[in-house]
């Protein structure tokens, strides 16, 4: 083969060389490109799922913070009611008792 041929040959494997390096390269660049969309896509999705579960959770916190509230107010409806069940036991022999001590407080008078 002669040499001109031979370094145009040469020349014409470089330029495709470099052509198939300048296409792996935009190639390697756009994956990077799509796996870092991908990944703050991922990212996104991830957080959007963190707060929902942190919303839920809250909701249900709530909700069982609300239960021990309405069972708290119920146990102390409860105590009230106890409580004014033995005063008004009560009223009758406290009511004599003050009576009694009225009688005597007029008797050492007289």
């Amino acid at each position: 083969m002669p040499r001109p041929e031979v370094l145009e040959r040469i020349k014409e494997a470089e330029r495709e060389a470099d052509e198939i390096v300048a296409e792996a390269e935009e190639e390697r660049d756009q994956r990077i490109s799509d796996a870092r969309e991908e990944a703050d896509e991922i990212r996104r999705d991830a957080e959007e799922e963190a707060a929902e579960l942190h919303e839920e959770r809250l909701a249900e916190a709530r909700e069982e913070i609300e239960a021990e509230r309405e069972e708290i107010l119920a146990e102390g409806e409860d105590e009230r009611e106890a409580l004014e069940a033995r005063a008004r036991e009560n009223e009758e022999s406290v009511a004599e008792h003050v009576v009694d001590l009225f009688e005597e407080a007029v008797h050492a008078q007289t």
